[in-house]
């Protein structure tokens, strides 16, 4: 027997192949290992029905595997610990299917089949159900659109302009922050004004969070009259015991200044509009005349031009290649060769011969923009957002009517019915607005769960390097080519 200080627990938070327990037991010469355990936690579970690896390199997982052998098999492996792990921390093993365009998806399906049905298939045998469960093995290049987007829904909101890590929010580099604020925590877990706004569009949280201000105020006694962003910060500054009290709220106010003071430093009001009616107008002479005149206006950002114009190549590449190329002609001339050739990386890499999904077919980016009437001044109407392709993806597998011939199934286990339980992961990254998606899925519809995983969290920042890396380990393929 050995006291507890010279007890050692040994927990992986995956499985552990049967020869590292042997070099562990023969290492153990005093014998203090007294238990060895798997624990099936080797994902990042940013919500209840969203997970994701936070993969370095994220660019790898979406190039063909002859460009970066190595690094593409270390990310396909990577992929297939953390799938793993969620069906056995879910006791499931499912059917799987794929993105029939997808090679990496494939390769990410057939291996997982492997690991389930036949080298650990001990370890999935766990009890049936009447129809099995669902993996589906998606591409980010099968809908480029959605990481290219404004959002205006909160979450999504704070990570396409402040940026969400881990679920944490930094905003140091942002001007008059508090100090107490300068890092935040947004978890739906922890933060009920978070969890009950989290989805709701950037008008209605103003009105939100106004409805607590205004509680307040009534506690407080104050006769100070608040009718926008600028009048609740000066209230939660001259009252501080209403950050002692409120800290919470007082967090969401910091964020709704900097969402409120991006928009109108951006325009983003106006670059939304644009994108509305590039998704909105079949004449693409419309289409065109927009997205020009918003590459040309001098308090656009860079950023803000380039999706615009990689959101109009998505979308006429082949109806006008023409005038696809005088809009990046232009805005090689408005901000940058290197970015404007970023269009053409992703046609290459995403373009209308990449995918599988109906992206564009009988629907448009958005929606028919509709306007919401707010009750806080300062707060603009908003644009609806579009559905992502994941939404009809989602419908489909609801509905049985998951087409064979595009997101085919490995090896001989199929499926009849409706799944009861469904995990998407999607290679090259999720983003909020589909998580957005599968919450309103599984709010309104009765037995069924989707869960939703991906290599990283994208929003639009972060897919434009994803596309420079791609456009940079390719031109070292090229050169490396050219001098043999």
């Amino acid at each position: 027997m050995h006291d507890l200080e010279s007890t050692i627990y040994v927990v992986f938070s995956n499985i552990i192949k049967k020869s590292y327990i042997q070099i562990l037991a023969d290492s153990d010469e005093h014998d203090l290992v007294q238990q060895v355990q798997e624990f099936y936690a080797d994902y990042f579970a940013i919500d209840p029905f969203h997970f994701t690896l936070d993969l370095p390199a994220n660019h790898v997982s979406m190039l063909p595997t002859v460009v970066d052998p190595h690094n593409s098999q270390q990310a396909c492996d990577r992929m297939l610990d953390a799938i793993a792990a969620v069906f056995l921390s879910l006791k499931k093993r499912p059917v799987i299917r794929y993105e029939r365009s997808s090679e990496i998806a494939r390769r990410v399906a057939q291996d997982a089949a492997r690991l389930m049905y036949e080298h650990e298939q001990g370890l999935f045998d766990f009890r049936r159900t009447e129809v099995a469960p669902l993996l589906l093995v998606v591409d980010r290049r099968d809908d480029p659109v959605t990481p290219l987007l404004n959002q205006w829904t909160y979450q999504a909101m704070v990570h396409e302009l402040l940026g969400i890590q881990d679920n944490r929010v930094d905003l140091t580099k942002l001007p008059k922050v508090p100090k107490d604020l300068q890092e935040v925590v947004l978890s739906s877990q922890q933060d009920t004004f978070f969890k009950a706004n989290m989805y709701e569009n950037f008008g209605d949280l103003g009105a939100n969070i106004k409805k607590l201000v205004d509680e307040f105020k009534v506690k407080a006694k104050s006769n100070q009259n608040i009718q926008s962003v600028q009048d609740m910060v000066k209230f939660v500054e001259n009252y501080p015991e209403y950050r002692n009290q409120h800290g919470n709220v007082s967090k969401h106010v910091t964020m709704m200044t900097e969402l409120s003071r991006i928009v109108d430093e951006r325009q983003l009001m106006a670059v939304s509009q644009t994108e509305q009616e590039l998704a909105c107008n079949a004449n693409q002479a419309v289409a065109f005349e927009a997205v020009l005149n918003l590459v040309n206006n001098e308090k656009a950002a860079d950023i803000d031009r380039v999706r615009l114009v990689m959101l109009y190549a998505l979308r006429f590449e082949r109806e006008s290649p023409q005038s696809v190329e005088q809009l990046i002609s232009r805005l090689s001339a408005r901000t940058s060769k290197h970015k404007a050739a970023l269009v053409h990386t992703l046609l290459k890499q995403a373009g209308f011969d990449k995918r599988t999904g109906d992206l564009f077919g009988n629907r448009d980016l958005f929606n028919k923009a509709r306007t919401l009437a707010r009750g806080l001044k300062g707060v603009e109407n908003v644009y609806t957002q579009h559905q992502p392709l994941l939404a009809q993806t989602i419908e489909s597998i609801v509905r049985g009517r998951l087409r064979d011939i595009d997101y085919p199934f490995v090896g001989n286990h199929f499926q009849q019915g409706r799944p009861q339980d469904v995990v998407i992961f999607m290679v090259g990254g999720t983003t909020y607005e589909e998580a957005r998606s599968v919450h309103l899925v599984n709010a309104t519809q009765t037995g069924i769960r989707i869960f939703l995983g991906g290599t990283v969290v994208q929003n639009s920042t972060s897919f434009l390097n994803d596309l420079e890396e791609m456009q940079r380990v390719q031109k070292v393929e090229r050169g490396s080519f050219a001098s043999m």
